[in-house]
């Protein structure tokens, strides 16, 4: 599975890079844009969240707007990684048939080059929360260098994910309008708005089968409250990221073969 990015990481890098600046080419803002757009939607998200609903985290009887906000923008980062991966992924090797039909290109490199440019704006936006705690006087844990082990097998369960959307997407091609109605109900299924704690326990151990939950919790635990995470999970997590990872190549591998007689 990963020896196509090692041997094609060269490849994968200008294609992440001609991606991610030629998605800002010719807009005033450039790249900037990657931290407007996240810092705009935390504010929303805020407003409606915090001063309307009046949710709390209740992580202090003093938290404050600010507080709020963090902790909703690091389940955002998780959310925002996942989304844009697998909205992409059905169309991946659709949008690009001159990859499949007219050069001889490793195809099972391109779930990779949306991984890339994914976390591009991951990290753009981790440097926007640094920001914002700084500019509202909340503090930054020191376990914040620990994100990329956090990030690191969710991002494999990604790929896998993205291999096997990207190959049923040449032969399913409705997959690529409802795929963004799954990642939005994936938003507000996952705690990104709210504690797991809040639900009962039948909803809670619902909540837990979502595999965006225990990373937006363990995100939190090292961005925001300055606890290592748990290492035990993230290890048993990663073994089924990596049987994830596998059968989505597979799957990648097997059906590529009809890609140009559908194309």
């Amino acid at each position: 599975m990963f020896a196509g990015l090692i041997r094609n990481r060269d490849l994968v890098w200008q294609m992440t890079k001609r991606d991610v600046i030629g998605r800002y080419r010719g807009s005033l803002m450039g790249v900037l844009w990657s931290l407007f757009h996240p810092v705009l939607m935390l504010a929303v998200y805020t407003l409606v969240f915090s001063g309307v609903f009046k949710a709390r985290w209740g992580t202090s009887p003093s938290e404050s707007t600010a507080d709020f906000a963090v902790v909703l923008f690091a389940g955002m980062l998780v959310h925002n990684l996942f989304a844009e991966c697998v909205n992409r992924a059905p169309l991946l090797v659709v949008s690009n048939p001159s990859f499949v039909k007219k050069v001889v290109f490793p195809l099972e490199v391109l779930p990779w080059v949306a991984i890339g440019s994914a976390l591009f704006h991951t990290g753009a936006g981790v440097a926007a929360l640094v920001a914002v705690s700084l500019l509202s006087s909340v503090n930054i844990a020191p376990t914040i260098f620990l994100f990329p082990l956090v990030l690191a097998p969710f991002v494999v369960m990604t790929v896998g994910i993205v291999w096997f959307l990207a190959a049923t997407g040449v032969f399913l091609r409705d997959l690529a309008q409802g795929i963004g109605v799954v990642t939005t109900v994936m938003l507000f299924l996952s705690p990104v708005f709210y504690p797991s704690s809040s639900l009962g326990e039948p909803y809670r151990t619902m909540l837990r089968l979502n595999p965006l939950t225990f990373i937006i919790e363990q995100s939190r635990e090292v961005l925001i409250w300055g606890r290592a995470p748990n290492w035990t999970g993230l290890l048993l997590y990663s073994a089924v990221s990596v049987v994830v990872a596998a059968l989505g190549f597979a799957w990648f591998q097997k059906t590529r073969r009809g890609f140009a007689d559908v194309l």
